[in-house]
């Protein structure tokens, strides 16, 4: 009975109920959206750094990390693997050579950190082949007879092995993307001359365009005029396990894209046993050996596990190497339900207001219905139920909105392309995919009944203290 009557009395007033439900559709499907773009670039930070960085979990000789020393080796690949074969949850297990040096070529030198891997082996670890440039070679497929390394584009842009030039190829296909002609005119005074980096070429044709030009076509531009000759080559020099300096010649099988610069800029790849010929370490020792779990759920049980059967080594997962990472990954879902609740927070002053308006515009039949036998409890539980049912409506009505919107832009993500270079500084992409897990709509609802609940808090308390004599006299 009371719920019915409560239901009509929001439809009392349809004006006035239809814009706070309004309100509260926009405040949550804003709220809803918004997390979810946030979240997916968290999810695909995560799955970036596990997938194309570190993996599950990363086994090291203790002193390893500390000193980077290339003597500080694991010496007993074979037995650890047989440990790890055995293990609950473990997928797949291989072992890396790393070394610090410096990549060169003779316009430039950086430093680099050297890893030498089971080309074969790491396809099942991790995704970074499929993250190859087209057009720039392989992924170690070349048939060469010289050493092979596999590098980052920001590391390639910096040894200016990719360069850039304006062709009459590069024209043409800026033209199909839809750049004016007037553009184009502008730009055809640097056809056909090489810039040695992305800098110079940026400074060359923003000096010729407008600011608004540069903005809306700068980056077509740069993609246009990018030009890599397949089988550059670097040299990269290190210390071997003498302590002497050594190094070689290597032909760039091919250059991979992530969004982390960092990582492009100072990880570089090569066969284990190129490196180890240079570097003399024994056959059957690495540095690292690299853990995949068939779950990432798994991490936090596997680890505890692998450490006790190693206890002589260091056994890290992926949430103590980047903490950072693993605190985003924890406290996501409270993160996300505090911002649901300040904007719910906000939102429940105008259903306040609502409510409030709506109790004095019905003195007189709230004294009414005191005066004939309806007691305090009903009366606080009808004016609770109206405000709950004004702010569940409205929100039942934003998260059908926002899951609308998610799944709408899921397919072909957000292209933030102008915040690119600063997000990818930070290692996340500048194209979302908006995602969110049922779990957040869960506590959404919650929070959301909760919000009815309060505001119809104070409502109710005037609506309690009214004298049911006085109220029916007034007019």
């Amino acid at each position: 009975m009371i719920p019915e009557i409560a239901w009509k009395n929001v439809w009392r007033n349809k004006t006035r109920s239809l814009i706070v439900i309004a309100a509260v559709a926009i405040g949550v499907f804003a709220g809803i959206f918004t997390m979810a773009a946030i979240n997916s670039s968290v999810v695909q930070r995560i799955d970036a750094a596990v997938n194309e960085e570190l993996s599950h979990i990363q086994i090291n000789n203790k002193d390893f990390r500390a000193s980077g020393d290339i003597q500080n080796l694991i010496p007993d690949y074979s037995l650890i693997k047989t440990v790890l074969d055995s293990t609950p949850g473990v997928e797949s297990v291989t072992g890396r050579i790393i070394v610090r040096g410096i990549a060169s070529t003779s316009a430039k030198s950086t430093g680099a950190q050297i890893t030498g891997i089971d080309t074969a082996a790491e396809r099942h670890i991790f995704t970074l082949y499929r993250k190859l440039i087209p057009g720039t070679g392989t992924y170690f497929g070349s048939d060469t007879k010289f050493n092979t390394v596999f590098i980052g584009e920001k590391l390639a842009k910096e040894l200016n092995i990719i360069r850039f030039i304006l062709t009459d190829e590069s024209m043409d296909i800026l033209r199909k993307r839809g750049t004016p002609e007037t553009v184009l005119s502008k730009l055809d005074s640097l056809k056909n001359i090489r810039f040695t980096s992305e800098k110079k070429f940026s400074k060359a044709f923003e000096s010729l365009l407008t600011a608004s030009e540069t903005r809306k076509y700068g980056l077509g531009i740069k993609e246009a005029g990018w030009s890599y000759r397949e089988g550059s080559k670097i040299i990269l020099t290190f210390l071997d396990m003498n302590n002497v300096q050594t190094g070689a010649v290597f032909r760039v099988c091919g250059i991979y894209r992530t969004n982390n610069d960092m990582f492009e800029a100072q990880s570089v790849f090569v066969p284990t046993g190129e490196l180890r010929k240079l570097t003399g370490i024994p056959e059957g020792s690495y540095h690292r050996v690299i853990v995949r779990l068939s779950n990432n759920d798994l991490t936090d049980k596997v680890t505890p596990v692998i450490r006790n059967e190693l206890p002589g080594y260091e056994v890290l997962s992926w949430k103590e190497i980047q903490p950072d990472l693993a605190m985003l990954a924890d406290m996501a879902q409270q993160i996300y339900g505090v911002f649901m609740a300040i904007i719910l927070a906000a939102l429940a002053f105008g259903i306040v207001n609502t409510m409030l308006m709506s109790v004095l515009e019905r003195t007189r039949e709230l004294g009414m219905l005191a005066a004939i036998g309806m007691n305090r409890r009903k009366t606080f539980l009808m004016i609770m139920l109206e405000s709950v049912f004004l702010s569940f409506v409205g929100g039942i009505a934003g998260m059908a909105m926002g899951a609308a919107a998610i799944a709408a832009t899921a397919r072909n993500g957000i292209n933030l392309v102008k915040y690119s270079e600063g997000m990818e500084a930070f290692g996340f992409s500048a194209h979302l995919f908006p995602t969110i897990d049922a779990k957040f709509f869960f506590i959404t609802a919650l929070l959301i009944i909760l919000t009815g609940i309060l505001s119809s808090i104070y409502p109710a308390r005037k609506a309690l203290k009214l004298n049911p004599v006085e109220a029916l006299r007034r007019e």
